[in-house]
This record gives structure tokens, sequence and C-alpha cells, in this order.
């Protein structure tokens, strides 16, 4: 026997006891402790986010992971660019923006494939409302200034001739401080996501303008697909911790699949009691006008960038002058590789 397999064969059961750690080491995730920033957790827009919390689709990948909620997604943004979030559940248009100011950001999931955003003037105040041209001079609310209920309002007013500062902005969150300002006459418009719209809708306390909860009005109010919540991360972040990035989409991804092969009964028994704002009715009916726009595999479209790109475009010259890799600001490998480790949810 030669010296060389000699030792082979001694070394063997010290590598076999090693093989463990030695696999862990390449499995094991690079940062299991997170803080993921989000804008009106309670909203159905991040619904996904809140049944993969809820069903433990976050420790099931090995992730750790305090979710601060924030009153819109501005400031959700802010918190991420600020350093005190890891990843942020928010709005798509988002690394389209910062890419024009030189944030590299990266979305990595699809929660939702339309905006679910819908914009209604308040019957008391406006009770002969005809055009969006009427919104001059009013108040509209907003779950925060500068978040995507923002952007779709400038944009909405863009398309009838206004400019931002036709309108006052007024930031009155996602939850009861929203509906509570719609009736009492605090606001006269409000651009604003379900379960806040399905509460005034069902009071009569709003007439609808523009609904983007239904992908195909979404689709023509933008003209093509409008990609909607996602998690995005700063690039560099997704370069170190490949691993961690998917562990998160993986839970996602698994949050999409189970939504759609939800029934409201699966979503009452699941969500926390204080998201029902007190009206369990009024959910189930907000989860249904919902669960069409929102994504079924996480998957982004192709033409998603563009579309937000054009809308941030219409409203804002920076952006409309930019040269952007579009490219950049998502990625759908993640998803890709949950899709194949879940099929079916």
């Amino acid at each position: 026997m030669t010296l060389r397999r000699r030792t082979l064969i001694a070394a063997t059961p010290a590598l076999a006891a090693a093989l463990p750690s030695l696999l862990h080491a390449q499995t094991a995730l690079e940062k299991p402790k997170l803080t993921l920033a989000v804008g009106g957790k309670n909203l159905l827009y991040y619904l996904p986010l809140t049944i993969a919390e809820q069903l433990g689709y976050f420790k099931a990948e090995g992730l750790e992971l305090q979710i601060v909620d924030f009153a819109g997604g501005s400031q959700a943004l802010r918190a991420l660019i600020g350093g005190s979030a890891d990843v942020v559940s928010g709005a798509f248009e988002h690394t389209v923006n910062m890419q024009a100011k030189g944030q590299r950001l990266r979305a990595v999931v699809l929660m939702g494939r339309a905006p679910q955003i819908v914009l209604g003037v308040n019957p008391k105040t406006m009770p002969n409302f005809k055009s969006i041209a009427d919104l001059k001079g009013k108040k509209v609310g907003v779950t925060a200034p500068g978040s995507s209920t923002n952007v779709m309002t400038n944009f909405v007013l863009a398309k009838a001739g206004l400019k931002p500062s036709d309108v006052s902005i007024i930031g009155v969150g996602a939850g009861n401080g929203a509906v509570a300002a719609m009736r009492s006459g605090q606001i006269d418009a409000i651009s604003n996501l379900d379960p806040v719209i399905s509460l005034l809708q069902r009071s009569n306390d709003l007439k609808i303008v523009s609904d983007t909860r239904v992908v195909a009005e979404a689709d023509k109010v933008f003209g093509g697909p409008m990609p909607a919540a996602c998690l995005y991360l700063p690039q560099a972040f997704v370069d170190k911790h490949p691993r961690t990035v998917q562990a998160l989409v993986n839970a996602i991804v698994r949050a999409d699949k189970w939504i759609q092969a939800a029934g409201p009964g699966d979503i009452i028994k699941t969500v926390p009691e204080s998201y029902l704002l007190g009206d369990r009715a009024v959910y189930i009916d907000a989860f249904l006008a919902a669960k069409g726009a929102l994504s079924p595999d996480g998957l982004f479209p192709e033409a998603g960038a563009e579309t937000a790109r054009r809308a941030l475009a219409s409203i804002d010259p920076e952006i409309a002058k930019a040269t952007l890799d579009l490219k950049a600001v998502y990625t759908n490998e993640f998803a890709k590789a949950a899709n194949l480790k879940y099929p079916k949810g």
C-alpha cells in the first residue's frame, strides 16, 4: 500500500466527521437576523408578507426577521437608505426612482402584479365631482408623502393636465386614521388601499375615480404591467448575502402561492385581528377585490420596469432625462429557484 493511500484511509473518518459542518458552511445563511421595513403592513398590498410571517415561512428558511412598520413606503425606503433596515417590503417603482438618484437597489420577489391603489373622492365635500380637473385646489390624502399612493395621485393628475402643486397632499396613514380623515371631511379625496378603501366604500364615504385593484384597469392606467409590492434590497446586500436573499424569496413565493389557493375564511383565520379594522365582512370584500392583483408566483413581468419608468418620467423631469439600466432594478433568478423548491407553495 502506498504512503499516499494509507494517509487517505487514515484521514477518511476525520473527513466524514467534518463533512456535515462543511456542508452547513456552504448552506448556512450569511445573515439570518434581518430588519425589514414596511409602510402600512396591515394593507392587503402586503398580504404575502403577513402570510409568510404568520405561517412561519421565514422561520422555516432559517430567518429571524424583525418587521418594522412605518406610515408609508417612503419612510420604509428612508430606513433602508439610512441603514436601520436591511430589506424593504415596498413599491417596485422605488428601485427605478432610486437608480436615477445613484442608489443601486434591486427587487428580488414580487407580491403584487398591480398597484391595488384606489383614487376616490369624498361625496360629502365634492358632491358635484365630474372629472379629475375638479381636484384642483383640493386636499388629497395619501398614506405618506412620497409613497406609491402619492406617485399614483401625481400620475393621474398629470394625465388630466394638473401638476402635483395643484393639490394639497396630506399623509393620513393606512388604517383607521385614513378612514376618519375621509369621514370627517378633512380631505376631499384619497389615494389608498384595502382594507381602507372597502371600508369607505361600504359606508358610502367614497366615490371611486381610478381602481388599480383590477389588473386590466391598472394596465390601462399605466399603459402596461405595473409591478407593485415587492421585496427590494441594496445591490451590495444581494451580492454579499445571496443565500439570505434566497431564503427571503422562498418564504414570499410560498406565501404568494398559499394566498392563491386560500379562501376568505383561511385569510381571516391567519391575519391579525387588528388588520380587520373592526369589520370582518369588509376585510373579506377587500381580499376578494385584491386577490387578482396579487402575484401568483413572485416573478416580475419583463415589461414592468419600463412601465414604472414611464409612469415616473411623466411626473419627474429628472427621471425623464436619466439614462437607466432597467435590467438592474429587478431579478427573477431567486423567484425561479423558489418556484422549483416550492412548486405548490
